[in-house]
């Protein structure tokens, strides 16, 4: 089984030295692994909440490059492709590597969040980001309301934001 860790160093050496972005997936890979784990996701689950986590901005540095933007759209376009691509080498089967890509392909995406995975990548990823962009009070606790529905997450995000 290919490891997380490989899957870090992987994304580390395919983000070549940008800080931002590394720095950025390794804190949303944190606290999903983080709320997964508190949520008791079965090991598959996890696995692909984590891988998910870990590359979910792959398509960021193609997006700078071509769009000139990073905005989530652009995102979920590139990095759903580009994703498989970075994976087809590991050991996860076509159903996770589809389900990865399903993700990365919509971790903007707050309609029909149909898993608990794409349920915690949506609330890992929004701390990173709201802590990242100073994000306001008001934004935080609406954002909560409307689509925080794991219990860890929930905790978390009012424990980082209290």
């Amino acid at each position: 089984m290919t490891t997380i860790a490989e899957i870090i160093k992987q994304m580390i050496e395919y983000l070549k030295g940008d800080l931002r972005d590394i720095n950025h997936f390794l804190t949303v890979w944190s606290y999903a692994k983080t709320i997964g784990e508190l949520e008791k996701l079965d090991e598959e689950t996890q696995y692909v909440l984590e891988v998910a986590a870990v590359t979910h901005d792959i398509g960021c540095p193609l997006c700078r490059e071509k769009y000139k933007s990073i905005e989530g759209p652009l995102q979920e376009k590139e990095g759903a492709v580009l994703v498989k691509e970075f994976l087809k080498d590991t050991t996860l089967t076509n159903q996770e590597i589809d389900r990865v890509s399903y993700l990365v392909g919509h971790h903007h995406t707050l309609s029909e969040i149909d898993g608990l995975d794409y349920q915690i990548l949506i609330e890992a990823d929004y701390i990173v980001n709201a802590a990242e962009s100073n994000y306001s009070k008001e934004n935080i606790e609406n954002f909560c309301c409307k689509f925080f529905k794991t219990e860890a997450g929930i905790k978390l995000l009012k424990a980082v934001f209290p």
